[in-house]
């Protein structure tokens, strides 16, 4: 059946550069071997931009992940895992991982086979044994980049301590690899990332115009490339081209949604199997979920990195970040993001798999209350698991926040 005419409009055609640029990464990463390349494994929140010095390909399974919730290949996957005997509590990325993992499951085939894993703590701890668990699958070295948490501010002996492991990670790269490390190449990788950074900062805060361009679901979306390829200038071009069309979008009068009249902020990974559902359900209230607190976490390390010394400011760079620092910490940058994107409600997903993001969501909600006296809305599911999610009952919630939303307008 042909679409409305006005949702063919509608669409961001970046979209297809996008899948372009992402099959003909794993393609890459698939092929490594033939090509006398190494892969590696690394946590989304990881130091990738060593890996690229070193012109080794890194693999997200978090990102695998996304794509396994998104294809509503999760609950098969899970359910595996725990045939294997994880217990269902755990992260729904990781069962989905260490299930996929034997049989190359997942919607493209699988992950190519890692060289060696880097496992960064600054996302959470569970990392910690899912890597564990992969390294000893694929009989290959683990690195482990230790952040402690920040409660307020790094302690100079806790700056110390990141320091040295990057000199340590630069040296098992440099045994890995069995090349010496290039640190003039290093300089141009860094500039590159925080480009990368800045311009996906800039499209992210196209949505401060109303109506917006682009929402949050749409984030999500764009989000793989700075997580997967952040470093490159694939991501400095793609980026560029699609803040050049979000304001081309503001100039031609295009918005997200047909009729923006409520605007709200998302917090917590996306519930990637219910993504349309949830877009549809708030569109046809005319609310837009502008911005979010998960695809902004790729931004906030420029608060710390330096050009001119990125290898040293990597150390605040990748230890203050979002799940790494404290639940006042956090409900501030929640307030700052409701202040800047101008929006009339917050919308926090209860995720059953990732407890750092969730575990304080309470107390936000209670400071975010207090501090400006707007709703919220606390919706309990799951990233990748359908098995967590009750349409009704998430249906249900939406509709009365929605009417406390409309009163107060």
């Amino acid at each position: 059946m042909a679409e409305p005419q006005e949702k063919k409009d509608n669409r961001i055609k970046s979209v297809k550069r996008m899948k372009e640029i992402m099959t003909n990464y794993y393609i890459e990463a698939k092929t490594a071997a033939q090509n006398n390349k190494k892969v590696a494994w690394i946590t989304s929140g990881g130091p990738v931009e060593p890996l690229l010095v070193m012109d080794v390909i890194p693999v997200y399974p978090e990102n695998h992940g996304a794509m396994v919730g998104a294809s509503k290949m999760g609950v098969g996957l899970c359910e595996k895992a725990e045939e294997m005997g994880y217990c269902r509590d755990l992260c729904s990325y990781a069962r989905s991982d260490i299930a996929a993992a034997p049989i190359n499951g997942g919607p493209i085939g699988g992950l190519p086979k890692p060289d060696f894993l880097v496992c960064c703590n600054n996302i959470c701890g569970t990392v910690l044994k899912w890597y564990e668990v992969q390294a000893r699958y694929f009989n290959v070295p683990l690195f482990i980049f230790d952040t402690p948490f920040c409660h307020s501010e790094m302690t100079q002996e806790a700056k110390d301590y990141v320091g040295a492991q990057i000199l340590e990670y630069i040296a098992f790269l440099e045994e890995q690899c069995g090349k010496k490390f290039d640190y003039d190449k290093a300089i141009e990788v860094g500039k590159l990332s925080i480009a990368g950074q800045r311009l996906w900062q800039a499209v992210l805060d196209t949505a401060m115009h109303k109506p917006a361009p682009m929402s949050a679901f749409d984030a999500f979306f764009h989000l793989a490339l700075i997580v997967t390829l952040r470093g490159t200038q694939i991501v400095v071009d793609y980026y560029t081209e699609l803040l050049n069309e979000m304001k081309e979008r503001i100039a031609n009068g295009i918005s997200a949604i047909p009729n923006e009249q409520y605007r709200l902020l998302w917090d917590n990974l996306p519930v990637w199997y219910k993504t349309k559902w949830l877009s549809d359900t708030f569109a046809a209230h005319n609310a837009c979920l502008v911005a979010d607190t998960y695809t902004t976490a790729w931004c906030r390390q420029l608060d710390y990195l330096d050009e001119n010394d990125f290898l040293k400011s990597m150390v605040e760079g990748y230890t203050a970040i979002y799940l790494n620092i404290s639940v006042d910490q956090m409900a501030k940058a929640v307030i700052g993001m409701i202040d800047k994107y101008d929006v009339d409600g917050l919308v926090m997903h209860s995720n059953r798999s990732c407890k750092p993001y969730s575990l304080g969501q309470y107390d936000i909600q209670r400071i975010v209350q207090k501090e400006r006296g707007i709703p919220s809305l606390i919706i309990e599911a799951d990233m990748v698991d359908e098995r967590n999610f009750s349409e009704a009952q998430v249906l249900t919630r939406i509709e009365a926040f929605m009417e406390i939303i409309k009163s107060k307008k």
